[in-house]
């Protein structure tokens, strides 16, 4: 009966280590954001956008700092139809203002390769 309980339990633990692989795997291939860390100061969140899965339409109502973690190309499609393309390579900084009142947009991985970023998004006007 041990025997047997043990074998359980060991199927068990390997089920549910495929179980967070095959999850975690998931996540890697979809755009998406980790939050990092917030305060009444700043959030940091990294966000990973790849090719053709850009994200949703938002909008940041205060000014950020951008850090490329890899170098990539960035199509910012405003709700309005505007577009604004940034070449970011990685290991540099970009500044970002806050956007007007209303405005909205969506971010779109225009490359072949995955985009990571840093956000810092400072909380608080001077």
């Amino acid at each position: 009966m041990a025997l047997s309980l043990n074998r359980a339990l060991a199927c068990t633990a390997i089920a549910l280590g495929l179980v967070a692989a095959v999850l975690a795997q998931t996540t890697a291939m979809q755009t998406h954001r980790e939050d990092q860390l917030q305060n009444d100061d700043v959030k940091v969140w990294r966000t990973t956008i790849l090719p053709h899965q850009p994200l949703s339409m938002h909008r940041h109502d205060h000014p950020r700092v951008i850090v490329a973690l890899t170098d990539g190309t960035i199509d910012i499609v405003g709700s309005d139809g505007t577009h604004d393309l940034h070449v970011w390579k990685q290991n540099h900084a970009y500044w970002l203002p806050a956007m007007p009142p209303g405005a909205m947009h969506s971010d779109v991985n225009t490359g072949t390769a995955p985009i990571q970023v840093m956000v810092v998004e400072l909380e608080k006007e001077h």
